[in-house]
C-alpha cells in the first residue's frame, strides 16, 4: 500500500530523508516521493506552474500508481494534496497534511508569499534567491534548521526554473483561490485525514489548522515544539504519528 509524499517550496525530496528512514525502521518501505516540477524535478515543456497545472500533474502521477494510496503533503504539497482530496478522492485511501490552515477562509498569506505575488517585487526577491552563491543558499537552509546533506540538496535545487515556478504558483493562488479549494474540500466525499499541527510554524497559524481539521473530522497530531520542518526536527515522532494513523485504517 504505497505512501506518497509531496513536498513544497522552495524544497526538494530530500526534505523527507529523515522521515523516510524512520518509516523504514517501522517496516514502511513502500514510499514514493513525488517532486513537483520545478521543485527538485525538471519542468516539462509547456507545463503551467499554477495550482491547476500542479493538480493535473499530481493526478496523473497518482493514476500511474497502484493503490490504495495514502497521500502526504507538506507546505505547498498540502495545497496539491487538498486538491486531490477535494476533486479526485477516488485516487486515495487517506491523506495527511500540515499547514491545514492554508485552506481556511480566514487564512492570510505570509509576508514572503505576498511579496512573490506582487509584480516586480516578486521578481526581485526571486532573483536574489536564485542568484545567491551556493554558500549563501546553503547557509539559508542551514539557518532554517536543515542538517548538512539535506541543506546541501536544497541549495543545489534552487535555480531559475524554481524561481519562475514560485512566482507562477503563488500568483495563481491569490484570494479567493485557496478559500475556494477549502470549500470544495469540505464538500467532497470524505477520506480519512490526519492533520499535523506544528505549533511553532510561522507560516500557517495553528488555530486555523485545527479549525480545518475539525471541519473535516480529521485526526490531529500536535508537535508543540516543532516548526515548519517538523519531519526534520522530530522525524521519529512524525513517523510514529503517520504509522499509527495508517494502522487505524486497516
Amino acid at each position: 500500500m504505497p505512501k506518497v509524499l509531496v513536498h513544497g517550496n522552495p524544497e526538494c525530496s530530500a526534505v523527507w530523508d529523515l522521515l523516510v528512514a524512520e518509516l523504514a525502521d517501522r517496516s514502511v518501505d513502500d514510499v514514493v516521493r513525488l517532486s513537483p516540477p520545478g521543485f527538485g524535478a525538471p519542468v516539462p515543456d509547456g507545463f503551467e506552474a499554477t495550482m491547476a497545472g500542479y493538480h493535473t500533474w499530481l493526478v496523473a502521477e497518482l493514476e500511474a500508481i497502484d493503490g490504495p494510496i495514502d497521500l502526504v503533503g507538506h507546505d505547498w504539497g498540502t495545497g496539491h494534496v487538498a486538491g486531490v482530496a477535494a476533486d479526485r478522492p477516488d485516487l486515495i485511501r487517506s491523506f495527511a497534511m500540515d499547514c491545514g490552515g492554508l485552506v481556511h477562509p480566514d487564512y492570510v498569506w505570509h509576508d514572503m508569499a505576498q511579496a512573490w505575488q506582487t509584480p516586480e517585487v516578486g521578481e526581485q526577491v526571486v532573483a536574489a534567491m536564485t542568484g545567491a552563491s551556493q554558500a549563501d543558499r546553503l547557509a539559508m537552509f542551514e539557518g532554517l534548521g536543515m542538517p548538512g546533506s539535506i541543506a546541501e540538496a536544497h541549495a543545489d535545487a534552487v535555480d531559475e526554473a524554481m524561481g519562475a515556478c514560485v512566482l507562477a504558483l503563488y500568483r495563481s493562488a491569490v484570494p479567493p483561490a485557496l478559500p475556494e479549494l477549502g470549500a470544495r474540500l469540505r464538500a467532497a466525499a470524505r477520506r480519512p485525514a490526519l492533520f499535523v499541527i506544528a505549533e511553532q510554524d510561522p507560516y500557517v497559524p495553528a488555530d486555523l489548522a485545527a479549525s480545518t481539521a475539525g471541519d473535516l473530522g480529521g485526526t490531529v497530531v500536535r508537535f508543540v515544539d516543532q516548526g515548519h520542518w517538523w519531519m526534520i526536527g522530530n522525524p521519529a515522532a512524525a513517523a510514529s504519528a503517520l504509522v499509527d494513523f495508517w494502522a487505524s485504517l486497516d
